[in-house]
């Protein structure tokens, strides 16, 4: 039995052994496949990298041999370089004799151009010396602001081509024009004081020729009346009658008048002050404002109105008066500001109206009548005037001056 029992217990033990040896291997066997899928992971983990680096040094690999192809295709032989260096050299040569010349010829040019800069300013200097020489000798009392304007013009036309005039040179030009001005004013002053003086002189041998004239009318009234007055006399036989007293009041005011007239031409400062104007030839509100020492100051007014104007002038104010030049004198100066001619001053031509100047002339002389609107007679009807009426006018006066010619003939 035990025998038997052997025999059963033995194979299943057998077995039991051999199973157990059998999933001890296995085990075994599944741990060698754990660890080698690791290993093999791995492998492949390294493989994969190992082929990125590959890729990696193929790309580094294909830059290094572009940059030997660019190097070798830079690389220069030798030789080249000796030719190379040559050109350079030649060049280098050509380059130094080039600036050579650049620097002769700059030489050459800055001489030159030191030269046409002497010359410049020696022409600008003799220009303007010309131009002031020029300006002095056309300077005329009329013409200091054309004369100042053409000076700062050719000053400025000097700097323009680089001659230098500093503001103190430029302030010295300016005083001498003004000295210049007034040298040739006072020698206009003087030639016109002279010119005033010979016609002053002109104008007291006419007005003692108008004086004499006047003088011998009233001898001659005079002398009528008296014959007359002695006739009469002589008929009313001593007999006071109206004619006779009549005669003896004209032989009165006679002798009267010739004493008046023999005492205003000792007054060598009375005359008359004349306010005038011509809208016609000047406009609104233009005035001469004057003097004249005629016994008839009409005669002066006409005189004025001749051809040098085309219409005559309007009388606003005849003034007489004892010292007629210190009254013209005042009323000049009281209206220096209103002159129309701001170069010449002494024109008595003056831009203001017949109010103001009759206010001045009340406040030097005293109340005075004088005429506010102007006839303008002649300019008004040549305004109003027909083509047909004009057309009349010149033929009438072409007959007779034909006529005079005629009559010369």
């Amino acid at each position: 039995m035990l025998y038997v029992f052997s025999l059963v217990i033995g194979p299943i033990v057998g077995a039991l052994c051999v199973y157990v040896l059998l999933w001890r291997r296995e085990r075994k066997v599944r741990q060698q496949k754990g660890a080698f899928a690791e290993q093999d992971r791995r492998i492949r983990a390294t493989n994969q990298a190992l082929t990125h680096k590959q890729q990696e040094l193929d790309r580094q690999a294909a830059g290094l041999a572009n940059l030997q192809e660019e190097l070798e295709r830079r690389a220069v032989s030798y030789e080249e370089l000796q030719h190379e260096n040559s050109v350079l050299k030649r060049d280098l040569h050509n380059i130094d004799v080039s600036l050579r010349k650049l620097e002769l010829d700059r030489d050459v040019q800055q001489e030159s151009q030191e030269t046409l800069d002497a010359r410049s300013e020696e022409l600008a200097s003799l220009y303007l010396k010309d131009n002031i020489k020029s300006i002095s000798s056309s300077m005329t009392p009329d013409n200091y602001t054309a004369s100042k304007e053409r000076l700062l013009k050719v000053m400025e036309r000097c700097r323009g081509v680089g001659f230098e005039i500093t503001g103190e040179e430029e302030e010295v030009y300016v005083s001498d024009l003004k000295e210049e001005y007034q040298k040739v004013v006072r020698a206009a002053f003087e030639r016109e004081e002279q010119a005033r003086i010979k016609a002053q002189i002109r104008e007291e041998e006419r007005r003692e020729r108008e004086v004499q004239k006047e003088l011998e009318r009233l001898e001659r009234e005079r002398a009528a009346v008296q014959a007359a007055l002695e006739k009469a006399l002589a008929e009313a036989r001593d007999e006071h009658s109206e004619e006779v007293e009549r005669l003896k009041a004209r032989l009165a005011e006679a002798e009267e008048n010739s004493k008046r007239v023999i005492s205003q031409a000792q007054l060598t400062k009375s005359g008359h002050v004349y306010v005038i104007s011509n809208i016609g030839s000047f406009g609104e509100d233009v005035f001469k404002v004057g003097m004249t020492r005629r016994l008839e100051p009409q005669d002066r007014v006409r005189e004025l109105s001749d051809a040098s104007v085309p219409f005559p002038f309007d009388v606003h104010m005849m003034i007489s008066c004892n010292d007629a030049p210190t009254l013209e004198n005042a009323l000049h100066q009281a209206l220096r500001k209103c002159v129309v001619n701001k170069t010449n001053p002494r024109k008595e031509f003056f831009r203001t109206d017949i109010d103001t100047i009759a206010a001045l002339v009340q406040q030097h002389h005293g109340e005075v009548d004088y005429v506010a609107d102007p006839e303008a007679l002649q300019y008004r009807q040549s305004l109003a005037m027909s083509d047909e009426d004009v057309d009349f006018i010149e033929t009438v006066y072409d007959e007779t001056e034909g006529d005079q010619v005629t009559d010369a003939e």
